[in-house]
């Protein structure tokens, strides 16, 4: 599994990365944690990052480039990123996405 490639979705303009960000409005101010960049999404195929970029990209795929990155480079970019965790994107159409979060 530490061999296992994902691709991930990046903006053209700025560099950032495609991820899902939670709303902590129900969250009291004592409860709430300094802002994170959310969750990076990560896809199995090159073209599961595709089908989710034309599905729910609303004619702004040119915007975005479609990444690959090893296992053993993630944490890394977690890291330096400051994620909290990641999306692994199970179906690009629905979506379907099971969220890890980072220890």
């Amino acid at each position: 599994m530490y061999s296992q490639v994902y691709y991930l979705v990046r903006s053209r303009a700025d560099g950032s990365y495609l991820a899902a960000r939670l709303d902590d409005r129900d969250a009291t101010a004592s409860d709430r944690q300094p802002p994170k960049q959310g969750y990076l999404l990560l896809f199995q195929e090159h073209f599961d990052a595709l089908s989710y970029l034309n599905t729910h990209g609303g004619g702004t795929t040119d915007r975005f480039a479609v990444e690959s990155i090893p296992m053993s480079q993630l944490e890394s970019l977690l890291k330096r990123w400051d994620f909290s965790g990641i999306g692994i994107v199970q179906d690009p159409l629905i979506p379907k996405v099971e969220f890890l979060a980072r220890s």
